[in-house]
């Protein structure tokens, strides 16, 4: 059978309505058939033939609302006999008038060296143009130039056909955007955001030349990369990652290795050593901790040996000099009674219950483990330790959940002194290969980050709006570089204004529809017409009966869509089971899901 070109595919699909009036560049009026009437219109990707400069185009959009229009039931005399009858009827359904509103996303201009190339709906085309639904062969053979990048995470909002996105590495050359540039995923809790980052994660997994990194302070991405999935969307991230050819590497709290000094101080300060001491928190403290690394440096003690029992023996005498004491006591009476505790303290108790734990950090000599540098550098670095070009870079997940720090002192405060150690290393490293003219090309995963970088701090703490500063400035300096990042919200409104105005990329799923939330997807979609319209009539997934009827619906605004370059939103609904989303996008289907 010979193949149809794409007027013969158009001409065989289902016929919506036509163009009616007024209609304008911005938002089209349809005229609903009366075949259509009583399917599910809302959401629908329809398209339309036109001429535009003698070139046959296609342009196409989603269906954001429909109006019903019976001008007999608006006159007075005629609502007054419908009160005493309920209908009449010669009018009433018969002379119902079903008027859709149309948003163009994308129009294609047929020719050129690929069939179709990218255009703008520059006129209006006649009332009667005819409008067709579109189906998933229609967007085959339209995309046909493009099909090797397209990207599936689920289907046209409420329909049948797949919507093509598509995630591009940030390098030059093929499928590469030339730039990097910033996503953000948000969300309310079970909105399906986790899962949307995990298959957004896969699309970029497929290029062997990208690194990626996630910064996962609830281990939920390490777990999955493990292969200890769970939930409703048990996907394989590790098993897939494997047969896209990316090795892949869970750091957790106990492999990896602090190495700078000053992380070591502040984590003292955090700990109840000093307080056990009679020191609370306060400038003392910090004296305290400072001249204690200065001497233990002078020592030539390195930071993996805090450890040892020598160490500490060390720290402690140091801590008994009087010349030490002076530094951060003054007065006698207060060096008097540190040196009482000091004596009438246990030494064997102190290391284990509150040296150890943060020496612990330190220690290189543990089961797998990584130096922040020497993990970084190992993700980062384009060459092999030979010289030659890496084909295929990998994936660091590193998990800073409090379950893996069993043993270890470990809270919110040092989880975010680690990560902001790692943020400061991302940006060194980045201007490092900056200078030699060369792109990162990598991209960062930041899962919770309205509680990295909120609007507004909720405690007054060093390490928080260390951590929240350095993600400003990431997100303003690192495209240059090559370097992306995506960040996962629960909230739109307490996220830093600064990092918002970064985001390239946007998926809103549910849960964002009232109140500040919403004030803010408005200022963030430029208006409060039909697409925020459409994104209100999103239901709750967990509304739905049982699970697998559950909907992860999604409103997409960026260049992320070959359909979607008129900058208008995008929506679809996410794949809810993971066979389905393995085997659209050719990544294994049963066998990635196979122990």
């Amino acid at each position: 059978m010979a193949p149809k070109d794409l007027g013969t595919i158009v001409d065989d699909t289902e016929r919506l309505g036509v163009l009616g009036s007024p209609s304008s560049t911005a938002e089209l009026t349809l005229d609903i058939l009366g075949s259509a009437v009583t399917r599910k219109l809302v959401g629908e990707l329809a398209l339309f033939r036109f001429l535009q400069d003698s070139n046959p185009h296609y342009a196409l959009g989603q269906i954001t609302e429909v109006k019903l229009r019976n001008i007999w039931h608006e006159d007075p005399t005629m609502r007054s006999l419908i009160r005493q009858r309920g209908r009449v009827d010669a009018v009433s359904e018969r002379q119902d008038t079903h008027l859709g509103q149309m948003v163009i996303s994308a129009v294609f201009r047929e020719g050129g060296s690929t069939g179709y190339e990218p255009s703008i709906l520059g006129t209006v085309p006649s009332t009667g143009t005819p409008v067709h639904l579109v189906t998933d062969e229609v967007l085959d053979e339209l995309l046909h130039p493009c099909r090797d990048q397209i990207f599936y995470l689920g289907h046209v909002y409420g329909s049948k056909p797949k919507l093509p996105l598509w995630f591009k590495h940030f390098d030059r050359g093929k499928d590469g955007a030339g730039e990097a540039y910033h996503l953000g995923i948000f969300g309310k809790t079970g909105s399906g955001k986790s899962v949307l980052a995990k298959m957004i994660l896969l699309a970029y997994a497929r290029y062997p030349q990208m690194a990626l990194l996630v910064i996962d302070p609830q281990g939920e991405f390490a777990r999955d990369m493990k292969g200890d999935t769970g939930g409703e969307f048990p996907l394989p991230l590790g098993d897939v990652a494997r047969k896209l050819g990316k090795r892949q590497v869970v750091l957790t709290v106990r492999n990896l290795v602090l190495d700078r000094w000053e992380l070591f101080e502040q984590i003292l300060f955090e700990s109840l050593f000093f307080e056990r001491l009679t020191i609370p928190k306060g400038e003392n403290r910090e004296l305290a901790c400072g001249i204690l690394s200065d001497k233990l440096r002078k020592k030539k003690i390195p930071l993996s040996d805090l450890h040892l029992q020598q160490s500490f023996a060390t720290a402690w005498s140091l801590l008994g000099d009087n010349k030490v004491q002076k530094v951060f006591y003054r007065t006698e009476t207060s060096r008097a009674r540190f040196d009482s505790a000091l004596k009438e303290a246990d030494p064997d108790e102190f290391f284990k219950e509150y040296w150890g734990p943060v020496a612990e950090l330190f220690r290189e000599d543990r089961t797998g483990a990584k130096s922040i540098n020497k993990a970084l550098s190992w993700l980062l670095h384009r060459a092999n330790p030979d010289g030659s070009e890496r084909t295929h870079r990998p994936i660091l997940v590193i998990d800073l959940s409090k379950e893996q720090a069993q043993g270890l002192f470990w809270n919110d405060k040092i989880q975010s002194l680690v990560i902001k150690r790692l943020l400061d290393g991302l940006a060194q490293t980045a201007e490092y290969f900056y200078r030699k003219s060369q792109s990162l090309n990598a991209l960062v995963i930041i899962d919770e980050a309205h509680r990295l970088a909120p609007r507004d701090l909720s405690v007054d703490s060093d390490a928080a709006r260390g951590v929240r500063s350095v993600l400003i400035d990431a997100a303003r300096t690192t495209r240059k570089y090559g370097l992306g990042w995506l960040f996962i919200s629960q909230t739109l409104s307490s996220l830093h204004p600064e990092i918002l105005q970064q985001l390239r990329i946007f998926f809103f799923g549910f849960g964002l529809a009232l109140g500040q939330e919403f004030q803010a997807l408005r200022q963030l979609v430029g208006s409060s017409g039909p697409a925020l319209d459409l994104y209100q009539l999103f239901r709750d997934p967990h509304s739905a009966f049982d699970p697998k009827s559950r909907q992860y619906s999604f409103m997409t605004i960026g260049p992320v869509s070959p359909l979607s370059f008129s900058g208008t939103p995008l929506f679809f609904n996410a794949f809810n089971t993971v066979q389905a989303f393995l085997e659209t996008n050719g990544l294994g289907g049963k066998d990635a899901m196979d122990p």
